[in-house]
């Protein structure tokens, strides 16, 4: 179909990533009557199933999470849980790909979102130009690792790395390590790297330690207090802003291993050798690890002029304020596996209600002239 002069292909709705929040979504649609392929697809921009877990770092295994939720239909079971969690949870990714017969193409990494004429969105990836009555975004975070500037950072003469690159302790043996960051990463990673290296824990504020169990119901309270920032369109916060670092297995290695101890707040400056405190004191690195955290992977989304003045895109639910074609899943509320089932079940509705007969779209005349 010819959309704007450019070939096209017509569809109701596209789904942009295949990870937990992304895969939900497509079982929901399927639930709710979408003929896969013909009605909706899923473009993921990897080469294998298994979302973000397919890029975890080997050493991490599946009793050193906080858990992996089912995803709806399928139970995850029992596997070993001294197996490494990316070859698991991607296996169980695959396997819940086939069982429903979804429909992903991949790699099919999406550059841009636009709109289109009429009702359509244009969802531009290399397998062509997609029309779409709707769209469910759910590329989440892990292509956006985030490491923040600090005076003297190109400077630094060692390596340079973010958790989104680790592979191995081995890779340190024998070196000056300063672990940037305070979420359950940069303790897990720390408590690996101090056993062949050096290591100084760094973080910009104390770690808050609660002694407790990460519980459905402290899941429930972090979703509600993420949901509240988006809804005012802010920047989703990080997790361990909301929940403190709970009672985990790495967390209570560590402790065991004394490696918490010896914390230090953030330094002010990086040196060709090290980092350097306001007060003169310092430490020498050969390499500096950010396990700082991410930020959303919604480049693409940038044609649509959704950001609000306080940085994030204001949902109501999953739906998109200014965009109601749009639904993000796997973004504030729903980027962990705790949410992300609700997520792509309430975007899968919200879609379905927008489609059927008198359900309403509204376009403003900005959308065109920017198109």
């Amino acid at each position: 179909m010819l959309w704007g002069g450019v070939r096209e292909k017509a569809i109701d709705v596209v789904v942009i990533g295949a990870g937990q929040a992304g895969l939900s979504s497509a079982y929901f649609l399927g639930r709710l009557g979408f003929v896969p392929h013909r009605e909706f697809v899923v473009l993921d921009a990897e080469d294998g199933a298994g979302g973000a877990w397919r890029h975890r770092w080997p050493s991490l295994r599946l009793d050193g999470v906080h858990g992996i939720h089912d995803l709806p239909g399928m139970p995850f079971g029992a596997p070993d849980a001294t197996r490494p969690a990316a070859e698991v949870v991607a296996g169980y990714f695959a396997d819940y790909e086939r069982r429903f017969d979804l429909p992903v193409l991949r790699p099919a990494p999406v550059s841009a979102v636009r709109h289109g004429a009429g009702d359509r969105l244009l969802v531009e990836s290399p397998h062509g130009t997609w029309a779409a009555r709707a769209v469910i975004n759910a590329t989440g975070t892990w292509l956006k690792p985030f490491i923040p500037y600090y005076p003297g950072i190109g400077d630094f003469r060692g390596r340079q790395l973010h958790t989104a690159d680790y592979r191995s302790a081995e890779e340190f043996r024998g070196m000056r390590v300063v672990v940037v960051g305070g979420g359950i990463s940069a303790v897990e990673l720390l408590t690996e790297i101090s056993a062949v290296a050096s290591t100084t824990w760094v973080t910009r504020r104390p770690p808050e330690f609660t002694g407790e169990e990460f519980t459905p119901d402290k899941g429930r309270e972090v979703v509600a207090a993420v949901e509240r920032r988006v809804r005012a369109g802010l920047p989703p916060g990080s997790v361990v802003s909301v929940t403190g670092l709970p009672e985990t297995t790495a967390i209570r290695r560590a402790r065991r291993l004394g490696v918490l101890d010896g914390r230090l707040p953030i330094f002010n400056r990086i040196t060709a050798d090290g980092v350097a405190w306001r007060d003169g004191h310092f430490v020498q690195a050969d390499a500096i690890l950010w396990a700082t955290g991410f930020r959303p992977a919604i480049d693409h989304l940038a044609p649509l002029r959704l950001r609000e003045p306080g940085g994030g895109i204001r949902l109501d639910g999953t739906r998109a304020v200014a965009e109601p074609r749009l639904h993000l899943v796997g973004y504030g509320p729903s980027a962990s596996t705790i949410g992300a089932t609700r997520a792509g079940r309430d975007a899968a509705r919200g879609v379905r209600d927008l489609l059927k007969p008198g359900g309403a779209v509204r376009q403003g005349p900005t959308h065109a002239a920017t198109a």
